[in-house]
């Protein structure tokens, strides 16, 4: 059983919390009206991207030692055509900047809530989380705390395969905004 802090508690926050209480965990969700004393072994930033700037600058120090999953897709949410971090890095790689004592993942940015409630993709196929990271014992340590969820995990390689995460939940997100897909429909992976 693993301490997890999910800061936001939107669709995306509850769906990701309800696969960490499904495998045992215990769970604690911040708001921005929440006080923030400690943080659990694993952190989850299921906010907004702009968002992130502010709750790393208010609460650094406690993220040092923790494992810290950034789920985000900065997009340009004027425009909806671009991503907002330069082009040869990634939200993941930006944050990993600005908390080196900390182990970043990027995981959760290609798959929609729905799917993670249900487990499936377009209602047949598994729902397969997808991870970038350079810490592989932080890897490990995330699938295990979400062993018996539901979930099926690929390690995509280190942290910057983010980039490439990021620009896939981009096209995603763009798919279903404009409604080609659906949102509890995305990218699936046959294993």
């Amino acid at each position: 059983m693993a301490e997890i802090t999910i800061f936001g508690k939107g669709n995306m926050g509850s769906a990701i919390g309800s696969n960490f209480e499904a495998a045992g965990n215990q769970l604690t969700y911040l708001t921005k009206e929440t006080p923030v004393e400690h943080l659990g072994d694993i952190v989850v930033l299921s906010v907004p991207y702009p968002a992130i700037a502010g709750i790393l600058a208010a609460h650094r120090n406690l993220f040092a030692g923790k494992i810290v999953i950034d789920i985000t897709n900065p997009l340009n949410f004027k425009t909806f055509d671009s991503l907002v971090v330069p082009p040869d890095s990634s939200a993941a790689a930006e944050i990993a900047k600005e908390i080196p004592d900390a182990s970043v993942i990027k995981a959760f940015n290609t798959n929609f809530a729905a799917t993670l409630v249900t487990k499936k993709v377009a209602g047949e196929h598994p729902t397969t989380v997808l991870l970038a990271s350079d810490d592989q014992e932080a890897k490990d340590k995330l699938v295990a705390a979400l062993e018996g969820s539901g979930l099926a995990f690929i390690d995509a390689g280190s942290l910057k395969r983010a980039r490439e995460l990021e620009a896939m939940g981009f096209l995603q997100i763009t798919l279903a905004a404009s409604e080609k897909i659906s949102w509890a429909g995305g990218f699936g992976i046959f294993l």
